[in-house]
């Protein structure tokens, strides 16, 4: 099958559908370029880019509706980070994670073996589901609202009855192409590589009042935190509009010139629509194709942003992908520790509908000769 060659009509004009790092839109690549001169390779707590942090803080709040009194905290390191970061600094005593898929599972893990808390209630479901929240003896909530291993996506909602407690979200492949009302969350965080379309190693938190009255009691009791996991150093830096540790440039410039294409597409519910029907494309065609299903079998809880295609055992989904590769048309594999016959493809908020659809004609391609 990999020695297939798919017709150069059939073909996406941009063959990046990967659900890890996401295509970067040439207009981003064109600012970086553009910002080589004065801010590439300068301090990062001088003027230029504190105005470019602030500039992100800001921008991120309208795209996203913020209510009054949420803000945008940032660090280094990424969403991985972030967990370790969030069981030092927002959990007090014990979490309840919704465990779906690897994200959750990790930040569930997290908290689960420190030390200073007690075990996590970590509720669990099979891959390709979700399970419910229950109000508990707990002071943090925490589920990813998209779990980008199996393309399941879930609510961001309050628990009723947890009054008191904080609420956390996981919104790495979710953030800036799904929908979200924040005052139903404390914590929304996320790495900038999937809807923002940049680079990793950073994340961002845009977090409410509770979750900043938290930080700051939590910092300062006798908890010992690692001063690079410490969420109230973020706080304070962020508030400066700069980052403890150096960040990298590209990144937040690549973020801010998605933000500024968020805005000119209408902002989120824009964004969100066009995820929408970009993966819609996809869910229709496997639901439709003699061969193919969509893997998450509700239909409310499939992402928009990462969508999983089961196939059936006479198709060779790895040998699939391998030539979808061979044609230029990338990362399209199952998450590697899912283990199932299947394609995951990213259709972010930057992807076109124009190629998700030539994407479909050369799986249908492919198929057929393979046949």
């Amino acid at each position: 099958m990999t020695q297939i060659q798919i017709p150069e009509n059939l073909l996406p004009q941009d063959g990046r559908f990967g659900a890890g790092p996401s295509k970067v839109r040439a207009a981003q690549m064109e600012a970086i370029a553009a910002a080589q001169p004065g801010l590439l390779g300068t301090s990062h707590r001088q003027p230029a880019v504190r105005s470019l942090v602030g500039a992100i803080r800001s921008k991120l709040l309208d795209v996203f509706n913020a209510p009054s009194g949420y803000e945008v905290l940032l660090g280094n390191g990424g969403a991985t980070a972030f967990w370790d970061a969030a069981a030092f600094g927002l959990v007090e005593r014990r979490a309840q994670h919704l465990s779906f898929g690897e994200f959750g599972s990790k930040f569930a893990q997290a908290t689960n073996e420190a030390p200073f808390l007690e075990p996590s209630e970590i509720i669990t479901s099979a891959p390709g589901t979700r399970p419910e929240p229950h109000a508990s003896e707990v002071d943090v909530y925490a589920w990813p609202h998209n779990e980008t291993s199996t393309g399941v996506m879930a609510p961001v909602s309050r628990v009723p009855g947890a009054e008191g407690a904080l609420h956390l979200t996981d919104a790495t492949s979710a953030a800036g192409g799904i929908d979200v009302d924040l005052s139903e969350t404390d914590v929304y965080y996320f790495s900038p590589q999937k809807n923002f379309a940049s680079d990793g190693g950073l994340w961002l938190a845009i977090a409410s009042p509770a979750a900043v009255e938290r930080i700051e009691r939590i910092a300062a009791s006798d908890r010992w935190v690692p001063s690079f996991l410490s969420l109230k150093t973020a706080l304070d830096n962020s508030r400066l509009d700069q980052t403890y540790n150096t960040p990298s440039l590209t990144t937040l410039v690549g973020l801010d010139a998605q933000l500024d294409w968020l805005v000119s597409l209408g902002g989120i519910t824009a964004a969100a629509a066009r995820t929408a029907e970009t993966s819609g494309l996809v869910y229709e065609w496997a639901e439709r194709h003699e061969l193919a299903s969509p893997f998450v079998a509700r239909a409310e809880d499939r992402s928009p942003v990462v969508v999983t295609v089961d196939f059936a055992e006479e198709v060779d989904a790895a040998q699939l992908a391998s030539t979808l590769r061979a044609n230029g048309i990338l990362d399209v594999e199952p998450y590697r520790k899912l283990g199932r016959n299947q394609l995951r493809i990213g259709t972010f908020v930057a992807v076109e509908k124009s190629d998700v659809a030539a994407l479909l004609a050369s799986i249908d391609y492919v198929l057929g000769l393979a046949r």
